[in-house]
């Protein structure tokens, strides 16, 4: 489990999530509709924490902002992925929720990092 201080390191947050997703998916039953579900799912929550970690080696501004949007963009993704694997899997619908919830709080933190930078561009 984490500990309170790992819920403000971002970077170690989001390699939680991705690995809560994999150990989701590994319980998962393997047929065609999960197998496409688990590629997707496990694709976009990595890569919100890989996209993360090159944000946080930006080289520029404009470059740290279009990296939190994808971080963004692949947790926007997620979470939807995570929906459709609730619906074809019923017995995982409470591990789906709370990995929903989880990636839906990521979500507001890196929309009010983007919203932060683009106040100070004013």
């Amino acid at each position: 489990m984490m500990s309170k201080n790992a819920n403000y390191d971002l970077e170690e947050r989001l390699a939680k999530f991705a690995e809560r997703v994999i150990g989701l998916v590994k319980k998962l039953p393997n047929n065609n509709i999960n197998q496409r579900l688990i590629s997707q799912v496990v694709g976009s929550s990595g890569s919100s924490g890989a996209n993360y970690c090159e944000a946080c080696e930006a080289e520029s501004k404009k470059d740290f902002k279009h990296k939190i949007g994808i971080v963004k963009k692949e947790l926007r993704e997620t979470k939807h992925w995570l929906r459709l694997i609730a619906k074809a899997n019923p017995k995982q619908i409470d591990e789906c929720r709370g990995l929903w919830q989880e990636c839906h709080e990521l979500l507001l933190i890196f929309s009010k990092i983007l919203r932060s930078c683009q106040k100070s561009d004013n």
